[in-house]
C-alpha cells in the first residue's frame, strides 16, 4: 500500500535520547509545555460507538540492511512509529491498509506494543522480562501474526498486565514471531502464555518454542562494541555461530 510506505517515510517518532546541550530557562519552560501538549495529543481514545480495547497499543515498523552493525542509535533511527489505537475499529483502520508480513521482503519487522512501551529490551517494562520465540517456515507468517495479535488485543492470554507486545520478523529463509512479557521469573505466567500461544496459533505438538529472557539475549550477543536491541537482531547474531 503506497500510503503505508509514505507514512513510514514521513513519520519520526522522536524517540532519540540525545544531549542537545543546556537550554535557557525560557526554552526549558517552552519545551515542558510542548511536551505536555504533545503527550495529550498522542493519547488516543475510542470514538463514540467504537469498541474500546483494554489497553492502547502502538504499531511500529523497522527495516535493516543485513550485515550492518547494530547499535542503539541505528536501531532507534530505523524503527518507525506507524500509529496508536484504542479501539477495535481504530486497529482495523491501520491493519487493513498494512502490507501482510508474508508480502514483505528483506529484513523487515512489525511490532505492536502497548502504548508507552518501546519495542526495546532496555525499556523499563521489558528489561526484567523475556519472550516466547517461534520460527516459521515461509508462507505461515501472515496467518500466525494475525492470529497472535488478535488474541493479544482480545486479552486471550489471561495474564493480567504481563503482556508487553508482539513482533514478527521477516527473513530470507524463515520468519519469526515472538510475544514479550514483563516478568521472566514468573514461571506460571510464562507457561500460561506458552500454552495459549499453542492454542491460538494451532501449533502442531512437535513445534519448537523457545523462551529467552532479555537479559540472556543481551549477554549472549554482546560484542563489546554494540548490542542488538531486538529479537530479530539477536537471532541473526546467534545464527552466525551455527
Amino acid at each position: 500500500c503506497p500510503c503505508f510506505y509514505s507514512s513510514l517515510k514521513d513519520d519520526d517518532s522522536g524517540d532519540h535520547d540525545q544531549d542537545q546541550g543546556t537550554p535557557k530557562d525560557s526554552e526549558t519552560e517552552r519545551t515542558e509545555d510542548e511536551d505536555q501538549s504533545l503527550s495529550k495529543k498522542k493519547m488516543v481514545v475510542p470514538a463514540a460507538g467504537e469498541h474500546p480495547l483494554q489497553y492502547n497499543y502502538t504499531f511500529w515498523y523497522s527495516r535493516r540492511t543485513p550485515g550492518r552493525p547494530a547499535s542503539t542509535q541505528s536501531y532507534e533511527q530505523n524503527i518507525k512509529q506507524i500509529g496508536s489505537f484504542a479501539s477495535v475499529e481504530q486497529f482495523w483502520r491501520f491493519y487493513s491498509h498494512m502490507i501482510r508480513p508474508g508480502d514483505l521482503t528483506g529484513h523487515s519487522d512489525f511490532h505492536i506494543f502497548k502504548e508507552g512501551i518501546k519495542p526495546m529490551w532496555e525499556d523499563d517494562a521489558n528489561k526484567m522480562g523475556g519472550k516466547w520465540i517461534i520460527r516459521l517456515r515461509k508462507g505461515l507468517a501472515s496467518r500466525c501474526w494475525e492470529n497472535l495479535i488478535l488474541a493479544m488485543l482480545g486479552e486471550q492470554f489471561m495474564v493480567g498486565e504481563e503482556i508487553c507486545g508482539a513482533v514478527v520478523s521477516v527473513r530470507f529463509q524463515e520468519d519469526i514471531i515472538s510475544i514479550w512479557n514483563k516478568t521472566a521469573s514468573d514461571q506460571s505466567t510464562t507457561a500460561r502464555i506458552r500454552d495459549t500461544l499453542r492454542r491460538v496459533l494451532n501449533l502442531p505438538p512437535n513445534t519448537i518454542m523457545e523462551y529467552k529472557t532479555h537479559t540472556d539475549s543481551i549477554k549472549y550477543v554482546w560484542t563489546g562494541k554494540a548490542c542488538p536491541r531486538t529479537l530479530n537482531q539477536a537471532v541473526e547474531r546467534i545464527m552466525r555461530y551455527f
